[in-house]
């Protein structure tokens, strides 16, 4: 009796194991087969990841970057670390609801980041996959740093210039032409000298010869010399159409114009070290023609939790107690008479911020960084080339630019210097 219970419990045991081992590898292929389920749920073609990019770059660089840590963690630690893709979606849709339900991974993310709220996101699955898709696509193909070309024999980057002379160089080679003219003089008025020492020591030279050679200068006779007045007249006359030449020129131009803002807003923080893209901002830049200044709104949008102490944050937490804008000072201005489109250059141009703005990522306070005169768009005009490629709208145009031309189609080539372009 003793023994056939033995062999009962040995059975159970034996039982137990096995069921304890199919239950094991069962986990096991469900975790596998949830991971591979993982990978085949997020799209790997262009235009998901096209679509990812536009949605990460205008919702989630302020707090976020793909490769390094900024407000929130580099999202490629979302990949790295296998999270499945409902868990991703419930996260971004209302992450304080995942926090409050327990779940470990939620709360210790957000212990992490000093219990810093994400704020909700209205955004279905689809637009959630197709974010994780870029994200995916950029921790696989992680950016390479470009080293700038120097050219042969300098030091620094080739920089591109207009094809006029400035009226700074003018100057500089004015000044360089009269320091020349000088020294010139003083060589000549050396051999004079020297000549002179030793024509008079000559014994055989003539009575009138030597009236010349011993002749003194007269200054008053200089004076009265009528070539000599003429030429002081043209030269003084030249300098002063000059000075009021360029004084007309620079009418209505603030190239370098800093003015101090009512706070202290620094693009050196914000666009460079934590990468904020420019457009979520300047909400207008990519559908309007004013980039916009930024509502207090926006700026809440982080400072709700982020230095809401700071004496320069509670300016804004002022403005929006008092339902009063921020008097932000205007810095680049173009005359009324001079229509810019800013979805024109940035949607379909393609034109980067930098290329007329300067480095704004480096700027603690912005300041006017080109001249923003008619020559100088003009200039941009007629040495930005098109890219055509994959827009139908260009084909005729390109074949008809190719039968009379072999250079690239520039802005130029399709009527930017038309006056109705700007003026109108």
């Amino acid at each position: 009796m003793l023994k056939r219970k033995s062999n009962m419990s040995l059975k159970n045991s034996f039982a137990g194991y096995a069921l304890a081992l199919v239950l094991t590898c069962a986990t096991l292929l469900s975790a596998g087969t949830t991971v591979f389920a993982q990978a085949d749920q997020i799209p790997t073609d262009e235009q998901a990841i096209s679509n990812g990019k536009a949605l990460f770059e205008d919702n989630c660089t302020v707090c976020h970057s793909v490769h390094e840590r900024v407000v929130g963690p580099a999202l490629k630690q979302v990949i790295e670390e296998n999270r499945s893709l409902p868990w991703i979606i419930s996260f971004v849709q209302n992450s304080q609801k995942v926090i409050q339900s327990g779940d470990k991974d939620a709360v210790a993310l957000y212990n992490e980041f000093n219990k810093t709220e994400m704020p909700s996101f209205a955004f279905s699955p689809e637009q959630i996959t197709s974010i994780v898709a870029y994200i995916k696509h950029e921790t696989e193909n992680p950016p390479v740093k470009e080293v700038a070309e120097v050219p042969e024999g300098g030091t620094g980057p080739a920089v591109s210039g207009g094809t006029g002379v400035s009226s700074e160089y003018l100057t500089i080679l004015l000044v360089v032409l009269l320091v020349v003219l000088v020294l010139i003089l003083i060589v000549l008025a050396l051999i004079v000298s020297v000549l002179t020492g030793y024509l008079k020591k000559d014994q055989q030279l003539e009575e009138a010869d030597r009236e010349i050679v011993e002749s003194k200068f007269d200054l008053q006779k200089l004076l009265t010399n009528k070539a000599f007045l003429g030429f002081v007249v043209f030269a003084f006359t030249a300098i002063v159409l000059k000075t009021v030449i360029d004084g007309l020129f620079m009418v209505g131009i603030q190239q370098n114009y800093q003015p101090k803002q009512p706070i202290a807003f620094s693009h050196k923080i914000h666009a460079g070290q934590m990468e904020i893209d420019c457009n979520y901002c300047h909400t207008g830049v990519r559908k309007s023609k004013s980039a916009n200044i930024p509502s207090a709104n926006i700026c809440m949008n982080c400072h709700t939790e982020i230095k809401k102490d700071s004496p320069e944050i509670q300016k804004i937490y002022a403005a929006l107690e008092n339902d009063q804008p921020i008097e932000w000072v205007r810095i680049h201005n173009l005359p009324d008479l001079a229509y810019f489109n800013h979805s024109q250059h940035v949607k379909v141009g393609e034109v980067e911020c930098q290329t007329c703005h300067g480095p704004i990522e480096t700027m603690d306070v912005v300041y006017q960084y080109a001249d923003l005169t008619m020559g100088w768009c003009i200039n941009c005009h007629r040495e930005t080339e098109l890219n055509t490629e994959g827009n139908d709208y260009y084909t005729k145009l390109v074949q008809l630019h190719n039968e009379h031309s072999k250079e690239p189609m520039k802005v130029v080539d399709i009527g930017g210097l038309e006056c109705a372009k700007c003026h109108y």
